[in-house]
């Protein structure tokens, strides 16, 4: 042979070499998808600091999510170092809506998780503030052992693994996972407990015809132990006013049987609630799956207009009836997806959207009565804290939970063509994504927000981000100004704190906690 057909001979053993470990390690679903072409991501991505000084887009250019957010997730979740070195790089005086968190002169002591390893087991305890279900004494009533938990994401949205790795992971950090209005699958008991989530399909609890059945809706309650609440979605932010929409591309012979529908045809959920038809009649609803679970009954919604919240919180001031929970999406948010016209005009981002739904129960002075849960881009610190300051008791992230268990925002997510495994049901792309390892990189980010959450709270003086008020965030725009947060959203000096009981809880819950 010729030094030339050497040369080739051990480049050609090479690549199999490198293509047998691809395809038989569990760490990288893009390598075990795609072997040896997908080193070519990870090169790309080593020297992208340096390509981006002179081409392409800047560290805080990309949406929906920048590549310092990814990055952040990226680290937190596989527990190396997620610290920014030389200063910000974000344009502060000339951007607009720029939040400030103010930190007080002698803040509170508290060590930061930072650093490598697994996970680490009972850190950056943040309970809830309020406990879930005891103003309208429902017999199964908890407090949230985390005020940070997973988004509702359905099966069939997300692949079976994914649903999987999420499930552990809320085992591993203590969080709720949220079902999704896909249904209560075998996919979600995996030792995690659950919000069950039913939209306008009823998925898992409907008759043939698509209304809602009481008893199959019982009979799922009796068994699924780990089920703790009960979410009734009216609509969510990457689709408000459309209803749900899975494409056929999407459905397997699994997720037909489990929803109740015919294969090859988009399943669409309509865009009202056949069980009900107001903000009265949902009540009675609530009420009758409170009944007959004895759990915790809440709603989800992004917000349009504003009716439908004044009605339920004058409706609920009779005390008769009510909400245990309300979790308000925005517009810039949900996991699915959606026509362009509605994933970017309509509802309200969080921001705006939830403000003015905590204005109408806290007018009614009905806001203690109601456990406040955010959604919409609060899966980071420094939005999550406004949140809490907003009246929030709790955040669920979604999205940014995709991006732990690997995701890379390839935004394929409606193709069935995903290339890491967490929005498909492909047999070859989803056998990349491991949930034995995915659901430790779930946990450990989830842990690393609550404990950056914890960090900033103790900055700002707070031993719990829900006691940190407006007055420690301003907000800068492009003019050398700056306006305090309170200002921004018209708050009353006493909304957005928990009650002078639950403070007191708080504060005692907190002093017992594990240290962080």
């Amino acid at each position: 042979m010729a030094w030339w057909e050497w040369v080739l001979a051990v480049l050609g053993g090479v690549l199999v070499l490198v293509a047998v470990y691809d395809v038989t390690q569990r760490r990288h679903a893009i390598l075990k998808n795609f072997p040896v072409i997908g080193h070519f991501r990870y090169l790309l991505e080593a020297v992208g600091p340096e390509l981006r000084q002179y081409i392409v887009t800047s560290n805080d250019a990309d949406k929906p999510f920048t590549r310092d957010q990814r990055r952040w997730v990226y680290t937190s979740a596989r527990r190396v170092n997620n610290y920014f070195g030389f200063g910000t790089d974000n344009d502060i005086e000339g951007s607009s809506n720029y939040l400030i968190v103010k930190h007080v002169a002698f803040p509170l002591a508290g060590t930061p998780v930072h650093g490598t390893g697994a996970l680490l087991a009972d850190v950056a305890s943040l309970p809830c503030a309020k406990v879930l279900g005891a103003p309208r004494g429902r017999p199964n009533a908890f407090r949230m052992r985390s005020a940070v938990n997973i988004s509702g994401m359905s099966y069939g949205s997300l692949s079976s693994v994914a649903v999987e790795a999420l499930n552990k992971g809320a085992a591993l950090a203590g969080t709720l996972q949220a079902t999704g209005e896909g249904g209560l699958t075998r996919h979600h008991r995996h030792g995690g407990e659950l919000i069950w989530q039913i939209g306008t399909g009823y998925f898992g609890c409907r008759n043939s015809d698509g209304t809602f059945s009481l008893e199959r809706f019982t009979d799922v309650v009796a068994a699924t132990p780990q089920l703790r609440a009960i979410e009734v979605k009216l609509s969510q932010g990457s689709k408000a006013g459309l209803g749900g929409v899975l494409p056929a591309a999407k459905i397997t012979q699994e997720i037909a049987e489990i929803r109740g529908i015919p294969l090859g045809v988009d399943c669409i959920s309509p865009p009202s609630h056949s069980a009900f038809h107001d903000a009265d009649s949902m009540l009675d609803f609530v009420e009758q799956l409170a009944q007959v679970s004895g759990l915790p009954i809440g709603i989800k919604s992004a917000v349009g207009e504003l009716k439908v919240f004044s009605d339920l919180a004058q409706l609920m001031g009779r005390g008769d009836r009510g909400i245990d929970f309300i979790t308000i999406d925005g517009g810039e948010g949900g996991t699915g997806a959606g026509p362009l016209a509605f994933v970017d005009h309509v509802a309200l981002p969080f921001k705006i959207g939830f403000s003015r739904v905590y204005r109408c129960f806290a007018e009614a002075g009905m806001e203690h009565n109601i456990v406040f849960v955010g959604a919409g881009k609060l899966g980071f610190p420094e939005t999550a804290l406004l949140a809490f300051a907003l009246g929030c008791d709790a955040v669920n992230v979604g999205r940014e939970a995709m991006l732990s268990i690997g995701c890379i925002q390839a935004q394929r997510c409606h193709t069935g063509r995903c290339p890491t495994g967490v929005t498909t049901n492909s047999p070859w792309l989803k056998r990349g994504l491991d949930p034995a390892l995915k659901s430790v990189q779930c946990a450990n980010y989830l842990v690393q927000l609550r404990d950056e959450l914890l960090q900033l709270s103790r900055a700002c003086g707070r031993v719990h981000p829900a006691l940190v008020t407006l007055e420690s965030i301003e907000v800068l725009d492009d003019r050398f100004g700056a306006r305090p947060a309170r200002d921004v959203f018209a708050y009353e000096p006493e909304w957005g704190v928990p009650s002078p009981t639950d403070r007191a809880a708080l504060s005692t819950l907190m002093e017992s906690a594990p240290p962080a």
